[in-house]
């Protein structure tokens, strides 16, 4: 976005704003809008200018200085907060589903407070007829997991875990040091030190089969850094080979519960996606697993991989059968 473009919106906002706020700092009001307070200034000098045609000595936009502080004495109007258009509540409204279908990451009863107000903020510019919502829900045994992670994190205490890998298809029990839950594209994870990896590791809660307390306070190093999640959660690693596969309708779940950097939906039920992966063995088990309900385009050697276990397994078969 341009500068211009941002300008723009925020000079709107300004006047309601400081109608709200008499007297407010020009530190704080340029800290509430991300700027600083030499730009503030350079808004408030603009807004000057405006107000009602004729643009004379009681049309503009009056402002009232004392000290450091802003008020607004004429507000030409504008006196009412910009409203959010129908694109800009649904979006909010989605990500605010997804932190209240997500209970103990934060406080679920504010975040019920919140979409009430947008709902009835919104009203009609909604459109009618969309439902908003993710249609994902926690299993219980998920939910149990939950509850026990959070509950360690307030306290502030170790934990013992029995964690299921999907990049390594691999169950191993650790000892962790908790550092806080987080939301990532819906899902919910515990971020802790991993004493076994000794590095900061992201353990997604419904792969989490069993967790335990432990008597003693969780203590990540002081170079444990919170993962940088901005981009996605998962990013290219070296070594990291990519898969181009084509999913059967009945095989669409894959492209929901694996990590896969492009989805494209074909339009007659099936969907290629690009999914990157480290591990060939794993790769060519759960491609087996799919049975006919995947195809492998790129590369041909995952191909090759898929079909050298698969006539190996049918050999196999044959030999029981005729013994």
């Amino acid at each position: 976005m341009s500068a211009s473009n941002e300008r723009l919106p925020r000079l709107l906002a300004l006047v309601p704003y400081l109608l709200n706020r008499p007297g407010i700092p020009v530190d704080e009001a340029a800290a509430d809008f991300g700027i600083t307070p030499k730009q503030l200034r350079k808004d408030l000098e603009l807004l000057w200018m405006c107000g009602l045609p004729g643009y004379g000595p009681g049309d503009l936009i009056d402002l009232s200085f004392e000290g450091e502080t802003i008020t607004v004495s004429f507000d030409a109007g504008m006196n009412r907060p910009l409203r959010l258009t129908a694109a800009e509540a649904t979006s909010l409204l989605v990500a605010l589903r997804a932190l209240a279908d997500t209970p103990g990451v934060v406080d679920t009863d504010a975040v019920q407070r919140a979409l009430a107000k947008i709902e009835k903020a919104v009203g009609d510019a909604q459109p009618a007829g969309v439902a908003v919502g993710l249609g994902l829900r926690e299993r219980e045994e998920t939910a149990e997991i939950r509850d026990a992670v959070q509950e360690a994190v307030r306290r502030e205490r170790a934990l013992s875990i029995r964690y299921y890998s999907q990049a390594h298809d691999q169950i191993s029990d650790r000892v962790v040091d908790p550092m806080r839950l987080l939301i990532v594209e819906g899902r919910g994870y515990l971020e802790a030190w991993c004493r076994s990896a000794l590095g900061v590791r992201l353990f997604r809660l419904d792969r989490i089969d069993a967790v335990t307390e432990l008597d003693e306070p969780s203590a990540p190093p002081p170079h444990a850094q919170p993962t940088d999640t901005s981009e996605g959660l998962f990013q290219p690693e070296d070594g990291q080979h990519m898969a181009i596969l084509l999913l059967e309708p009945d095989a669409h779940w894959v492209a929901e519960y694996y990590p896969v950097d492009l989805v494209t939906e074909l339009g007659d039920g099936r969907t290629r996606v690009v999914m990157r992966y480290a591990d060939t063995s794993w790769m060519v088990r759960l491609l087996l697993g799919l049975g006919g309900e995947v195809h492998v385009e790129q590369p041909e050697s995952l191909a090759d991989h898929v079909r050298e276990r698969a006539e190996a397994a049918l050999r196999r078969a044959d030999h029981l059968l005729s013994t």
